[in-house]
């Protein structure tokens, strides 16, 4: 491993309250001698906060007053010895203390993930808990970010430990009657068939979970159609709390959809407000843009048909007789008519709303989180999300099948020992007991600089 010390910012480029440096490695007490002064570095304290002024190495110009905290090896994230520093989340500020800390001997930039690369390298994780920190970074809802902190606590690690610890158990019987496959009589294997069988079930269930990160990524889509002038864009920006949508008594002043990112209880969300869905076009461009709403709500995972509330012939015509069938119908303008829960009744899912008041938002919101976050029916439950895992799973999942065929045809007890061996090292690459710099090159490659 790289023994030079590493530096980067923990937190984005720009303007903000505070920000966050992490130093790690052997020259973390130089480096809080050069920018503190000698006393400093010689009254750190682990885990202590200090405030102090950091000053340039070599001119000496104060850089900013800020805190830090020194966290002495092994008891940091990297394992090494850590520094973080606290400055006022000025970018010029953050680009000096950066240039000061590169500037002192031994210390470079921090390559992406190589912060916890060094944890992994140094025990402090596993090679599952260390592709789970990126999960738990980009998380896009509540769901995905548990099962990230599940695997980051090592609840996928020990359910490899318990397969791998039954496979070099059984690894080791069988080389043991290797070793003495002449002085004995053939080893007797009645009984191994089920112990193989329930290896090869647990491997499947663990692979059954697998959900890949490009689904996982996909945020759920919910459209709002409807007539002209029904509402829809003064829903979009009542749900936001802001104006971000064009508003007008203009009917057909959304010509195109427009796409907002909307944070519910569950987690981020795609919202669209689509053009008004008339039964005639007036004119070439209004009936491209009727299209254009159509093609959105076929990729919709919650279809919101809005309905001007003040308008007495929508009561029975909720759909405008399109062919469209809503998951969840609302009825707009309530402030100016008396749309009531009976009403809204008339059409099981139904809800009436106010953009100006606000009245029914807070439970439009409720059920758009419950029907594009649906709870799991065991919430213990975890799933894994690494391509490489997933693939050293079906590399151990096709050696248990291949010693059970094995079995049936009753082996040499060499054959049985070799396949064994390859089950044991696809299960110890999973958590990094094996591991290759190439691999763990790939991995660490896709974190950001910093982490």
């Amino acid at each position: 491993m790289d023994s030079q010390t590493i530096v980067a910012p923990m937190t984005p480029t720009g303007v903000s309250a505070v920000a966050a440096l992490r130093v790690s490695g052997s020259q973390v007490r130089l480096v809080v001698e050069r920018l503190f002064g000698t006393k400093a570095a010689g009254a750190l304290v682990p885990r202590m906060a200090n405030l102090g002024t950091a000053r340039d190495p070599e001119s000496g110009k104060v850089l900013d007053s800020l805190l830090y905290i020194y966290f002495e090896s092994p008891n940091s994230y990297t394992g090494e010895d850590v520094l973080e520093l606290y400055p006022h989340g000025n970018p010029l500020i953050v680009r000096d203390l950066l240039q000061a800390i590169r500037s002192i001997e031994g210390v470079r930039l921090a390559e992406p993930g190589e912060y916890t690369r060094r944890a992994f390298l140094n025990g402090k994780m596993d090679l599952t808990q260390a592709e789970s920190v990126a999960d738990v970074i980009h998380s896009a809802n509540r769901a995905e970010l548990e099962n990230a902190h599940r695997l980051l606590g090592g609840a996928l690690s020990k359910k490899i430990a318990t397969l791998t610890a039954q496979v070099k158990d059984i690894s080791a019987r069988l080389e043991l009657d290797v070793d003495f496959a002449e002085e004995e009589a053939d080893p007797d294997f009645a009984g191994w068939e089920a112990r193989f069988v329930s290896i090869r079930e647990s491997i499947q269930q663990i692979l059954n979970s697998f959900r890949g990160k490009a689904n996982l990524s996909r945020l759920p889509l919910a459209v709002l159609y409807g007539a002209p002038n029904a509402g829809k864009s003064s829903l979009v920006n009542a749900l936001l709390g802001e104006d971000r949508v064009l508003v007008s008594n203009v009917p057909g002043t959304t010509r195109d959809f427009v796409e907002v990112r909307l944070f519910l209880e569950g987690g981020e969300i795609r919202l669209v407000d689509t053009a008004g869905i008339a039964e005639h076009a007036t004119d070439e461009l209004d009936a491209l843009s009727m299209k254009k709403s159509r093609e959105i709500l076929e990729e919709a995972d919650l279809k919101i048909l809005v309905v001007d509330g003040t308008d007495e012939r929508t009561g029975g015509a909720l759909q405008t007789r399109d062919e469209i069938i809503p998951d969840f119908i609302v009825h707009s303008k309530s402030d100016l008519t008396s749309c009531h829960p009976e009403r809204a009744k008339r059409v099981e899912g139904s809800l009436c709303i106010s953009s100006k008041t606000g009245a029914g938002l807070a439970e439009l919101k409720s059920v758009m989180n419950a029907a594009l976050f649906k709870k799991r029916e065991n919430e213990e439950d975890l799933w894994i999300t690494s391509e490489r895992e997933k693939a050293c799973l079906e590399e151990a999942y096709a050696g248990v099948n291949r010693v059970l065929d094995l079995l049936r045809r009753n082996p040499a007890v060499e054959l049985l020992a070799f396949e064994m061996q390859l089950v044991r090292r696809a299960l110890q690459s999973i958590t990094g007991e094996i591991s290759s710099e190439d691999i763990l090159q790939s991995i660490f490659a896709g974190f950001c600089i910093g982490k």
